[in-house]
Parts: structure tokens; C-alpha cells; sequence
């Protein structure tokens, strides 16, 4: 296992992520299958754990804490708040302060800890100003209980907001976004990947098997092109589609950490071969066309006319960090 820095701190993160939804919820893993899965995870050396709140109502955090039971500390333990506590309670949902309060602290003891390495935003709530966020998740950074912080689910825009604000004011900026992003689901590539790069900031991408979808080696009526394509890809490199398909996630950019769920050890083993898969330029075009993507405005009209509008030049220089969905010169 090899590791990167969380976003622009210091802290070393594997390169693939282990989620944790499945723990304890109905019809997902018992503890001792999670046991076994993250055993091995961690003897591969991955040290990213992530979980969130509402997950099985809580049971997922519980899993988490008592598998991390003697050696939580060798691991960057991550989770959310956002979703509600309980639906009749207005207050009990959102990022406003009275919520991330309480949440955190449910967390805390539901995983049986005293600190969180990283604690995600799970998703945008468009009532509650970013600044009060931010703020707010400073303020449980300085009192101990939060390491660093993320957010995911949240457009572009409000993340580029909310790390200006947390640099003028000298409060803790988001380290990492997480977003969907596969070879089914690539909109990540029109605003969220570029200001990821742009910002310096680690991205986890969940679903990057389509929820199994590009997984499968056997075909089904009506599949997506692209589904048919990363398994022909996978029987020309002697691979499985799960790992073409986690493969290509990392090909635009080093931000990018898969998040994966996996439920038995093979299925681990499988995501973990594909941290060594490089993918040809080739293979990548093919897998690209097949899912009939395009940025959309502005990306696509930027490449379109940058030649033009720059001059000769311009086809002669080198990017400083080349931008997901715009075309390299």
C-alpha cells in the first residue's frame, strides 16, 4: 500500500478507502465478516476507515468502534453529520451548530473515541451559512475532537466559498471532498475534480463500481456501452472489471482515492490489485468514449477556442496541474 497527504496537511492516507455502510445494517456484513475484511485491510496497510452517522442508524459507527477497539490510533478514522437524528426534531438535522454539536458527540461515543481524524460534512444544507459551518467545525478542531475536516456532496462553488472564508479567518480549511465518480457517473469532472486540484484538496470517490454494475462479468440486457466495454478492456489485460473500472477512477488525476465497501476479503483483494493496474492512454480513451460524456459549458468551449484566443503558443505550454475534462494542449 502506498499513501498520499490529505489534501495540503501532512497527514498520510492510503490509497484506497474502506467504507463502512454495510456494518451492521440489515442484510450487510456481520461483525465478524467486517472484522475479517478490515483485518485484512489493515495488513495490506490501509489505514482509512470511513464510516457516518446515520449509517444503520448508528450500528455502523458501533461496528466500526468495537473492530478499532486497542488500535484505533493506527488508523484515520472518518465520519459524517448532516442527516437527521430524528425527523420530528427540526434542529436535529443540517450543518447549522446545534446539530454538528450533538452529532459529533454521539459519534464520539458510538465509535468509542475521543477524537475523529476527519470529520465529513455529509451534504450542502443550502439554510444554514457556510461561514456558521465553518466556524463551528473550527471550534471542535480546537477543542480536540476533530482532526481535520471534509465535505461531500456539496457543489463547487460553496466548497471554493467556504475554504476562502476559513483562510481569511484563520479557521480550519477542508482538507478533502468526496464525491460519486465513476466511469457510469462522471460529472465530478465538469467543476468538483478541477477545484479539487485547484485547491489542493484529496478527493474519496464513492461508487466507483456503479454499484456493482462494472463489476459484473457477465452481461445483462441493456447495459450501458460502457459496461460492456470495461469487461471486453478486462479480458484484454487479463483483469477483472472491478479492477479496470477502479483503475480508471485514478487515471485523471493523484487526488483521487477510491472508496470501496467491500464484503468479503476477496473482494478487498480485487480492489487492492487494481492500486497496481495503470491503464493505457488507449484503454482510457476507449473506456471514455463508450460512456458518452462531455464537461458541457464552459470546459468544452474553453478547449474549443483557448488555440484562438491565445495564439500560436499556446499549444506549446505545458500546464502547471492538468484539469479533468478540459483537453491538454
Amino acid at each position: 500500500m502506498r499513501y498520499r497527504l490529505l489534501g495540503n496537511t501532512g497527514l498520510r492516507v492510503s490509497e484506497l478507502f474502506l467504507g463502512t455502510m454495510a456494518y451492521g445494517a440489515p442484510g450487510g456484513l456481520s461483525e465478524s465478516d467486517a472484522r475479517r475484511v478490515l483485518d485484512h485491510y489493515a495488513d495490506a496497510g490501509g489505514n482509512v476507515v470511513d464510516t457516518a452517522n446515520f449509517y444503520g442508524d448508528g450500528r455502523s459507527e458501533r461496528v466500526v468502534g468495537e473492530l478499532l477497539a486497542g488500535r484505533r490510533d493506527r488508523f484515520v478514522l472518518a465520519t459524517k453529520y448532516t442527516v437527521t437524528r430524528d425527523p420530528t426534531d427540526p434542529n436535529a438535522a443540517g450543518n447549522h451548530r446545534k446539530n454538528l454539536v450533538l452529532s459529533l458527540e454521539e459519534s464520539l461515543r458510538r465509535l468509542r473515541t475521543d477524537y475523529i481524524d476527519l470529520y465529513w460534512v455529509h451534504m450542502w444544507d443550502r439554510h444554514t451559512p457556510v461561514a456558521e459551518t465553518m466556524r463551528a467545525l473550527d471550534d471542535a478542531v480546537r477543542a480536540g475532537k476533530i482532526r481535520y475536516i471534509g465535505i461531500s456532496d456539496a457543489p463547487a462553488w460553496i466548497v471554493a466559498q467556504a475554504n476562502t472564508l476559513a483562510d481569511w479567518r484563520g479557521w480550519t480549511p477542508f482538507a478533502a471532498l468526496q464525491v460519486p465518480y465513476s466511469l457510469l457517473r462522471r460529472d465530478a469532472e465538469r467543476e468538483l475534480l478541477p477545484m479539487a486540484e485547484s485547491l489542493g484538496l484529496t478527493v474519496a470517490a464513492w461508487g466507483p463500481l456503479g454499484h456493482g454494475a462494472l463489476a459484473r462479468s457477465a452481461g445483462a440486457t441493456k447495459e450501458p456501452a460502457v459496461v460492456t466495454a470495461v469487461r471486453d478492456i478486462a479480458d484484454e489485460l487479463g483483469v477483472t472489471p472491478a479492477q479496470v473500472a477502479l483503475a480508471w477512477t485514478r487515471a485523471h488525476s493523484t487526488a483521487v482515492h477510491p472508496l470501496t465497501g467491500p464484503r468479503t476479503v476477496d473482494q478487498l483483494d480485487e480492489a487492492l490489485s487494481a492500486l497496481d493496474l495503470t491503464l493505457p492512454p488507449d484503454v482510457v480513451a476507449r473506456l471514455e468514449k463508450a460512456t458518452d460524456f462531455t464537461p458541457g459549458f464552459p470546459n468544452d468551449f474553453i478547449t474549443e477556442v483557448e488555440p484562438s484566443v491565445f495564439g500560436d503558443a499556446f499549444t506549446r505550454t505545458i500546464p502547471r496541474h492538468p484539469t479533468p475534462g478540459l483537453t491538454t494542449p
